[in-house]
């Protein structure tokens, strides 16, 4: 597809084989078109390693972590289990807000957390809120360790962030489904990699091996969960769709 912006007639238009439609540049389509591509430049250019938080690399694109932020607040949860700890900038992000709302805490994932990641998010004056758990997601032992951790009743969202494959990110939302109650939600986060399979640091095989196929197939089995982004608490514009990174993320328990 060709891409043309003409700043003098004011317009976008786009040319996909004969097909060619043109927009006025500043509309919620254009936008929409623009958001598109840049999201897929942004990610080729490693846009998401240029943020940290609270000291901590945090490796998101921060209209996600706002996105987030507004359901963290609204949902008010007891406990937020992340899949994928990297350097802790997430882990330490979402105890942030918990530390701001007086409540709650954050259980990190990850297979391998490295001694120096580990060490920095063990000397962070938040880590009060925060409990590691070293071990695949998807393991037996580590999913039973993780639900012990839990109390009863408490308010459950879950974060996978960490091993992006189709195969694996169906296997953590079967792990972890029941933790979450009825109003929460799972967030299969990073299906972009969906859009990805034709940039230059993508894979080909992306367009179909992403957690946004995995979510989507996962709530024709589970009757329990429906895909719904999050309504927006404040919207003054016509603009309707999240720029980012998570498509296809958001499962809410419904039933």
């Amino acid at each position: 597809m060709k891409i043309t912006i003409d700043t003098d007639e004011k317009t976008l238009s786009t040319q996909d084989g004969d097909a060619t439609n043109t927009l006025p540049l500043y509309s919620k389509e254009a936008f929409e078109t623009l958001s598109k591509y840049w999201v897929k430049v942004g990610w080729n250019q490693k846009y998401v390693y240029t943020f940290s938080w609270f000291g901590r690399p945090v490796i998101q694109l921060p209209e996600d972590m706002i996105r987030m932020q507004e359901v963290i607040y609204h949902l008010q949860p007891d406990v937020i289990v992340e899949t994928g700890v990297a350097h802790g900038g997430s882990l330490v992000f979402y105890a942030s807000l918990m530390q701001a709302m007086d409540k709650g805490r954050v259980i990190g994932i990850d297979i391998e957390i490295r001694p120096h990641n580990r060490a920095a998010i063990e000397a962070h004056p938040l880590f009060q809120r925060i409990e590691l758990v070293e071990g695949s997601s998807t393991d037996k032992e580590i999913v039973t360790n993780v639900k012990s951790m839990v109390k009863e009743n408490e308010t459950v969202l879950v974060i996978l962030d960490s091993n992006h494959t189709y195969q694996h990110v169906f296997n953590e939302l079967e792990a972890y489904a029941d933790l979450v109650p009825i109003g929460s939600y799972i967030v299969a986060t990073d299906g972009v990699m969906q859009d990805l399979s034709d940039v230059p640091r993508g894979e080909s095989n992306w367009d179909v091996d992403n957690p946004t196929r995995a979510a989507a197939d996962f709530v024709k089995v589970d009757e329990r969960f429906e895909i719904v982004q999050p309504a927006w608490p404040f919207n003054e514009s016509e603009l309707t769709d999240n720029v980012t990174h998570w498509p296809g993320a958001w499962l809410k328990r419904v039933k």
